[in-house]
């Protein structure tokens, strides 16, 4: 015999469903705001008042979905890690296409990520998130140049890797974009240079 709900529980399951919904959708504005405003903003300007007035609901709504201003960074963290991810992640042995894909993500959130690692030294919860950002970084160059490291010695892997990193840093981005005002074009093109010069060359070691 099939079973067949009762109205109430159809109807509460219903309700509970659309709670979790709309609960899903307050977090998910809350973290929009909160990446809104470090866009422009230090870390330790952003209140959680400011957040819960520009996303219309109130600070102990923020607290119960987060815990507190770290939880909203967190998920922050975790949020940009998976949009970062999904675009990159086919993007091995494309050279011109890593270091654009690279570009475009500095271009969005470049300034940001330079507040985060000015201040990771006095807030720990931004520590946490740009050393899993450098984690993160790493293994995807690894990834992505894997073709360009083998047949290298332990020690020649971890030299050229540490010379891509460099060559792809969010600081080689900061000194051409911002200090020295050149293109984005310029930048991916300074960008390949480096990369071309550190892949034609290894030392031994």
């Amino acid at each position: 015999m099939k079973f067949i709900p009762a109205p109430t529980e159809t109807k509460r399951t219903y309700r509970q469903g659309a709670r979790a919904e709309a609960a899903a959708r307050t977090g998910e504005t809350i973290v929009d705001v909160f990446r809104s405003f470090l866009e422009t903003q230090w870390y330790d300007d952003v209140t959680l008042a400011d957040v819960a007035k520009a996303a219309g609901v109130t600070v102990p709504t923020i607290l119960r979905h987060f815990g507190s201003k770290e939880g909203v960074l967190e998920a922050l963290g975790k949020r940009f890690a998976s949009e970062v991810l999904e675009r990159r992640q086919r993007l091995s042995g494309d050279i011109d296409g890593i270091i654009a894909a690279l570009v475009a993500d500095y271009e969005t959130a470049g300034d940001m990520m330079m507040r985060f690692v000015a201040q990771e030294s006095r807030f720990p919860a931004l520590k946490t998130l740009t050393d899993i950002g450098r984690e993160q970084h790493r293994l995807w160059v690894r990834t992505c140049f894997a073709e360009h490291l083998e047949g290298l010695t332990p020690a020649q892997v971890e030299w050229r890797l540490d010379g891509l990193i460099m060559a792809l840093d969010l600081y080689v981005w900061q000194v051409l974009r911002r200090d020295r005002g050149r293109s984005a074009d310029e930048v991916k093109r300074f960008m390949r240079t480096l990369v071309d010069a550190i892949l034609g060359s290894t030392p031994e070691l």
